[in-house]
C-alpha cells in the first residue's frame, strides 16, 4: 500500500496551521516577542519588622568579656568576664541611636544596631535585615550579664559564646 503525499497536503496544512497557532498563542502570553508586554518580577516581600526586645541605651557602658564554646564553661566564663573590668570592652552610643561595638575579625569599631527578629529574637549588626551573616545574636539579658553568639557558623566556630559582665560604675 503507498501513500502517495502532495506537497499541498494534508500534513503540510496542519504543520502550518499548528505554527501559526503556536505564534499566535505566544502573543497573547505576554511575551516580549509581538508587542506584548515584558514579564515584570514582582519585588520580593519586605521583611516584616519586629520591635528588638532591649533599647540601646541598655547596652551602653562597661564591661568585662570573656567567651567559651562549651555551655559547661558558662559559669567559670562569667566569673572570667568580671575579672576584666580592669580594662573594660566599652560599648558606646551610636550618633545615630544605634551602639558603637565591634564587627567579627574588624579592628575599628563602628555603629550597629539592635534588630528585632521573629520569635521575639534581638540582633546586633549593621544595618539590614535581622539575622544577616554578620549579625550576632542576644541569647541573654539580664540588664548584668549579656550572653551572644554570632549568627555566621565559622565566625560562631572561633568565638563561641561571648559573655559580657556589666562593670560597676567607678567610684
Amino acid at each position: 500500500m503507498n501513500i502517495v503525499r502532495a506537497p499541498g497536503g494534508l500534513f503540510a496544512r496542519i504543520a502550518l496551521v499548528g505554527g501559526i497557532a503556536g505564534i499566535l498563542l505566544s502573543g497573547c502570553a505576554g511575551g516580549p516577542q509581538f508587542g506584548g508586554t515584558p514579564e515584570v518580577q514582582a519585588p520580593p516581600p519586605p521583611v516584616q519588622s519586629f520591635p528588638p526586645a532591649y533599647r540601646p541605651e541598655e547596652l551602653v557602658g562597661r564591661w568585662g568579656y570573656a567567651a567559651y564554646h562549651r555551655p559547661d564553661d558558662r559559669a567559670r566564663t562569667e566569673a572570667a568576664a568580671r575579672g576584666q573590668c580592669k580594662q573594660p570592652y566599652v560599648i558606646g552610643s551610636g550618633p545615630t541611636g544605634g551602639i558603637i561595638m565591634h564587627l567579627a575579625d574588624q579592628p575599628q569599631p563602628q555603629e550597629l544596631r539592635l534588630k528585632g527578629g521573629p520569635g521575639g529574637k534581638t540582633y546586633i549588626g549593621p544595618e539590614g535585615d535581622p539575622g544577616d551573616m554578620k549579625d550576632r545574636e542576644i541569647l541573654s539579658f539580664d540588664g548584668r550579664v549579656l550572653v551572644t553568639r554570632f549568627v555566621d557558623p565559622e565566625v560562631a566556630g572561633r568565638y563561641g559564646f561571648s559573655v559580657y559582665v556589666r562593670c560597676a560604675p567607678r567610684a
